[in-house]
């Protein structure tokens, strides 16, 4: 349980943060150095060095990412044109990749960051620039809601399993299709059937809710409130849920952390999303309820992460039911031990968690409800994690990672562990990486009062009220339209 041992507010992390973007610039460069493309996206390190792991190539853009991250956080013109520059050149095939359910970590950390920093204004694009990543966030979100399984009145987005598969990873993929949506597209399939993909959005943000999140409402004992399943499994041909399953976690029964977080922050940034946009536009999508379903799905999560799934400095280890967690005793009184020989801790499942806790705050703030719990508990995470003195922030030059400690697959072995260990240690993980500077963005803004970050606009100040939103009032949020551009000139 994660102990709030002082008042924090986001101008406390400040120095720390900015601490993290020191340190981050040479670890974006030597590995844009010394990485060669054909050899697949950089994964996770092992012995300090990014290495490729073949499953599907989900992180590259989280590689990119990094650079303009490291631009929004500095001003440093060098990692913008880094990033832009590597997006356009090697981004393209994500963008049509029909085979994965990861969009929204490819596309949105890349186009989808060019787009808003240009309408943030924080750099000089050309309309036909803005509008070339317009075209590839509506192709993206378009292509991504196209790898679909029919349920009875709804559906989701499977995952690379195939068809009978729901990752719970994907709600924060759903950004794909918030962005095509907003930019005004549709999805166009057999014999031009229109496809809304707000409808699909909230379809899947339903089944995720319904079938990967636990609320205590059965007397099963695997049944607790805000528990996740990281995959569930159904009978594709007629839409029938089977059971709970898991990839990467210890057991289906058990809660694999880092697939808690994806929910955590998925949730809560789809609540900011639909509170931006015009209630009637959800009530047509055809789940008028839409809100009040994430919103349960959400508070359950950030709860059961903060109660049950983090240790006392807010760092969870890689799975609440992995079993040498018993030898470790009141573990979750305690802060976690990333050296010790019984379980892994998992930071990256942390560096995600945080900005779920802090974004949710603010969603039930704008509601009326006192968000303070999950704000503090947010702060707390990451004011673990960026502590200079470690031993989560990586202060070696020769270490290309940012975030130590991180876990990617335990069960199938892929972990590196360190001579005389016998857990993994002391190595990151582009997604631990990406999300710990995106939630230092996230803060600096916070803390020196700069427009609010979200993956949609610029504009956006706070979550709208829950009545704003249904009564169709504006929000304070941009407009979404595709740009209007000037006659092309070659």
């Amino acid at each position: 349980m994660i102990s709030i041992d002082r008042t924090r507010t986001p101008a406390d992390l400040l120095n720390k943060a900015n601490r993290l973007f020191d340190l981050s610039a040479g670890k974006i460069q030597s590995l844009d150095r010394g990485w060669l493309p054909s050899g697949g996206a950089p994964v996770f390190t092992v012995k300090g060095q990014y290495t490729q792991r073949g499953w599907t190539e989900w992180t590259e853009g989280f590689v990119y990412g990094a650079a303009l991250l490291q631009f929004d956080a500095t001003g440093d013109r060098a990692f913008l044109d880094l990033g832009r520059e590597r997006t356009v050149t090697r981004m393209a095939p994500h963008l049509t990749h029909v085979g994965v359910h990861d969009h929204g970590f490819n596309n949105v950390s890349t186009y989808g960051a060019l787009w808003r920093l240009a309408h943030e204004q924080r750099y000089d694009a050309t309309e036909w620039e803005i509008a070339f990543y317009e075209l590839a966030l509506k192709v993206s979100g378009a292509v991504q809601a196209r790898r679909w399984t029919a349920l009875p009145g709804g559906g989701f987005i499977h995952s690379f399993n195939g068809a009978h598969s729901l990752f719970v990873d994907t709600m924060r993929s759903l950004r794909a299709l918030a962005l095509s949506h907003a930019l005004g597209h549709r999805l166009v399939d057999e014999q031009d059937a229109q496809v809304s993909l707000l409808s699909r959005l909230l379809q899947h943000a339903r089944a995720t809710a319904t079938h990967n999140i636990f609320y205590g409402r059965t007397a099963a004992p695997y049944d607790v409130r805000g528990r996740t399943a990281h995959e569930s499994l159904f009978n594709a041909a007629n839409g029938t849920y089977r059971g709970p399953s898991t990839q990467q976690g210890y057991s289906p029964f058990s809660t694999w952390t880092r697939g808690l977080a994806w929910a955590m922050l998925g949730f809560a940034e789809q609540l900011e999303w639909l509170a931006a946009i015009p209630g009637d536009e959800v009530n047509e999508a055809g789940d008028p309820d839409a809100r009040n379903v994430m919103l349960d799905a959400a508070r359950a999560t950030c709860d059961f992460y903060i109660d049950t799934a983090a240790c006392a400095d807010g760092i969870p280890y890689w799975d609440t039911g992995a079993p040498g967690l018993s030898a470790l005793g009141d573990w979750g009184s305690a802060p976690a031990d990333p050296f010790n020989d019984r379980e892994p801790v998992d930071s990256s499942a942390a560096t995600i968690a945080a900005q779920g806790l802090l974004r949710f705050s603010r969603v039930l703030g704008a509601l009326g409800e006192d968000g303070a719990r999950y704000e503090q508990a947010g702060l707390r995470v990451l004011d673990t994690l960026f502590d200079d003195a470690g031993p989560y922030l990586s202060t070696d030059d020769n270490h290309q990672g940012l975030i130590l400690h991180s876990v990617y697959h335990w069960p199938n072995g892929w972990d590196h562990v360190p001579e005389g260990a016998r857990t993994p240690r002391g190595e990151s993980s582009q997604w631990g990486d990406y999300h710990a500077r995106e939630a230092a963005v996230y803060v600096r803004r916070l803390a020196l009062d700069e427009p609010y970050l979200a993956f949609f606009g610029p504009a956006f100040a706070r979550p709208a009220s829950a009545s704003q939103a249904s009564a169709g009032e504006p929000s304070g949020l941009p407009t979404f339209r595709p740009s209007v551009l000037p006659p092309f000139r070659p």
